[in-house]
């Protein structure tokens, strides 16, 4: 495999100063070796910096994460506040436990102040919800948090949050795009040393008044506080190495749980996350050490969260004693059905009322808001849009927003924050665990009330990873043979319709004319009511399919699943692997 021309450049670029010692006799050594194909991976395209921020693996080169690209990015950002019409520009930082992530933070700091913006930092890892907050709390224009949420350890990240304490959107998120691309060499990047930006008041460390204020506003959305005090419902709790050990806790002490489990192995951060396969509630082995203390404790319900506390996962015990992991789709739906039923009883339910939740997210969670007279919003997947829906009801003063959630474990109950809330989500699903022990039921048999009221409805997601520069190709492949020609039939059922939400016209809702942003994502609509819908992942190379669909039964509607997932996966699978091999 040859160098271009172009990649020969950025290598002598980078095996110059201003790069350091390290980062150069790291790429010349990769050069000596004639370890083409790695020097390709790593210079032959620039980590693109996306709607939400940056993500990719943690290395030198224009194609990773490290601190020249971090520090580029940053001036781009900056360059675009600037250009904001704010007299006096403010951000906030936060970061997780990830390899180099305090760094990765102490530099964005340092670029923004050392561009005129008053710059806030915490001292040590808390979680996104936090920094969400933080924002508007502090009064930014903009927000920072250094994660790659779930993804496996070898990945950082660079999430950026506008003034609203939401991560960007349009218009904003394709402009800083645009700014970010205009720093073409680290040359470009003003920055002083952080130490003396912090004597000179440009950037302060985030007193512990902010915490203390957002713990305030999450305790505030107990519902029935008094069923935790009675209750002796026993939760096992892992953060999974991750922030949620920092304020979890907490929480449920000062709520009056008394009886927590924490898994020991998992409580302090760690960038290895040595105990997991992947640090991601969303998978089963992720939960193993904690399943495992609960069975020896006899617990009443597992929680993990991910290494930033957005996404929140948990698994629960069955009459046998053995532990089932719920989806995401089913824990949002058991929050949404428990928070708005008690709020029905204490006749605190708005009659504007609105539920967000994402085009993939499980149609159950529309009919359990209709049930209750909500007004149901669907939106793009990201819940960047959920978080501009609560902007959009607060500037127009149209709906009050009660509750939002994907089926990427992530759900808010409030507005005090604008991205998911793992924080949140463990406590409304740890009270509600104990409303049902007090009335000797568990969140298995209220699942099961909700499917006998509703249907059964469930859904499977299958992602295919594509990796390398040869794997972003492919799925544009894929996505490209799905959009010219959709599949007559899944599963033995007939395809009705496709939605195209590149090419189509679609609507947050049935009754409203707001446009959906153009976004390439395919939805089959099957004859029965089952959807299949595709699209290429935002942060990770793969490509994800999402099935759903209903019936009157768990084994009828287990049977369907597999039915579309075996007729339609194996031949993606197949293509992909044969495009990468070449």
């Amino acid at each position: 495999m040859a160098l271009s021309e172009i990649v020969l450049k950025k290598i002598d670029e980078w095996t110059r100063p201003p790069y350091d010692e390290k980062c150069i006799n790291e790429i010349k050594s990769l050069v000596a070796e004639n370890n083409e194909k790695e020097l390709n991976e790593r210079f032959a395209i620039e980590l693109e910096f996306g709607t939400g921020g940056l993500r990719g693996l943690i290395r030198n080169g224009t194609n990773g994460v490290n601190i020249y690209v971090i520090a580029r990015a940053t001036q781009g950002l900056a360059n675009y506040v600037k250009k904001s019409g704010e007299k006096e520009p403010k951000a906030a930082i936060a970061y997780d436990s990830r390899l180099y992530s305090k760094e990765f933070a102490m530099e964005t700091a340092a670029v923004l102040a050392s561009n005129g913006i008053k710059t806030y930092i915490f001292r040590e890892l808390r979680p996104v919800p936090l920094l969400s907050y933080a924002v508007r709390k502090l009064g930014c224009v903009t927000g920072i948090v250094i994660t790659a949420s779930h993804n496996p350890k070898e990945y950082n990240g660079y999430k950026v949050y506008w003034k609203d304490g939401g991560q960007i959107i349009p218009p904003h998120d394709a402009n800083i795009i645009k700014e970010v691309r205009s720093v073409e060499k680290i040359t470009d990047v003003v920055k002083d040393d952080f130490e003396s930006l912090v004597k000179n008041g440009l950037i302060e460390w985030i007193d512990s008044s902010v915490e203390e204020s957002y713990i305030g506003k999450v305790m505030s959305l107990s519902i029935a506080p008094e069923e935790i005090k009675k209750s002796n419902v026993k939760v096992v709790y892992s953060p999974l190495h991750g922030t949620g050990g920092t304020l979890i806790p907490v929480v449920l002490s000062r709520l009056g749980f008394t009886d927590v489990i924490y898994v020991e192995e998992q409580m302090k951060p760690d960038p290895a996350f040595p105990t997991v396969r992947k640090p991601n509630p969303e998978e089963r082995d992720a939960l193993d050490m904690a399943i495992s203390y609960a069975k020896k404790k006899n617990a009443d319900i597992v929680i993990a969260t991910d290494p930033d506390a957005d996404r929140m996962g948990i698994a629960v015990k069955k009459e046998n004693g053995e532990f089932d992991v719920i989806s995401g789709n089913h824990i949002g739906s058991i929050i949404e059905h428990y928070l708005l039923s008690r709020r029905k009883e204490k006749g605190d339910l708005p009659a504007n009322g609105a539920v967000v939740k994402t085009i993939v997210t499980t149609d159950l969670q529309d009919r359990i808001a209709e049930s209750f007279s909500m007004k149901v919003f669907n939106v793009l997947t990201g819940f960047k849009y959920i978080g501009e829906k609560i902007l959009e009801f607060e500037e127009q003063n149209s709906y009050e927003y009660v509750f939002g959630g994907e089926e990427s474990y992530g759900y808010l109950t409030a507005t005090y924050a604008r991205d998911k809330d793992a924080i949140a989500a463990t406590l409304m699903i740890a009270e509600c665990c104990a409303y049902l022990k007090n009335r000797n039921t568990t969140l298995t048999a209220y699942l099961d009330s909700i499917f006998k009221e509703y249907g059964y409805y469930d859904d499977r997601n299958v992602s295919i990873d594509a990796e390398g520069l040869k794997g972003i190709e492919v799925i544009n492949d894929v996505m490209k043979k799905f959009r010219e020609k959709a599949p007559a039939e899944i599963g033995g059922v007939k395809t009705k319709s496709v939605i195209d939400y590149k090419n189509d016209t679609v609507y947050d809702s049935d009754d409203r004319k707001k446009e959906l942003p153009k976004s390439n994502v395919l939805k089959y609509l099957l004859e029965d009511g089952s959807t299949v819908t595709v699209r290429p992942s935002g942060t990770e190379p793969k490509i994800k399919f999402y099935f759903s669909t209903r019936s009157d039964s768990q084994a009828e509607t287990a049977t369907k699943l597999s039915r579309m997932i075996d007729d339609l996966i194996p031949g993606v699978k197949s293509f992909i692997s044969m495009s990468i091999r070449g």
